[in-house]
């Protein structure tokens, strides 16, 4: 078996839905609708940067989804993927802001930055052409046997 030259087309599609379900929970979470018991400013301010910082992430990852499912249509070159379809690096949440936010609103967040984190290591690993790496724990076994002298 060969090399994968690319993230298969069930893989992209099934991260893209996950993508768009979550997406939908973000819009929910975030709809900065004021309510009449929230009269923390720093709350507020704290849910909108989080908000923000969020939505920004989830657009980033149905870009580059959205990227993927064109070069497989082959309505996009592996050329144009490589030069404009990266995924920007995260920008993780702020500790002080998350603490004024309800658990669940949290944990949506903490949800969007897996699925980034995922992605990520897709995007890296396709950009390097999915080459192996040496794992550490290879590298002491050579040692290792170097030193016993096997």
């Amino acid at each position: 078996m060969g090399k994968p030259r690319s993230i298969s087309q069930p893989i992209i599609e099934a991260l893209y839905c996950e993508a768009l379900i979550l997406a939908d929970e973000v819009r929910s979470a975030f709809d900065l609708v004021p309510s009449a018991n929230e009269t923390n400013d720093l709350a507020r301010i704290a849910l909108s940067a989080e908000g923000l910082r969020t939505t920004t992430r989830m657009m980033h990852l149905l870009a580059w989804l959205l990227n993927q499912r064109a070069y497989h249509a082959g309505e996009l070159s592996e050329f144009q993927l490589r030069r404009n379809g990266f995924l920007p690096p995260d920008r993780p949440s702020d500790p002080a802001n998350l603490a004024y936010l309800e658990p669940e609103t949290c944990s949506l967040i903490r949800d969007t930055e897996a699925m980034h984190l995922r992605v990520s290591r897709l995007d890296n690993a396709w950009r390097d052409r999915f080459a192996m790496r040496d794992s550490a724990v290879r590298g002491f076994y050579e040692k290792l046997g170097r030193e016993m002298g096997a």
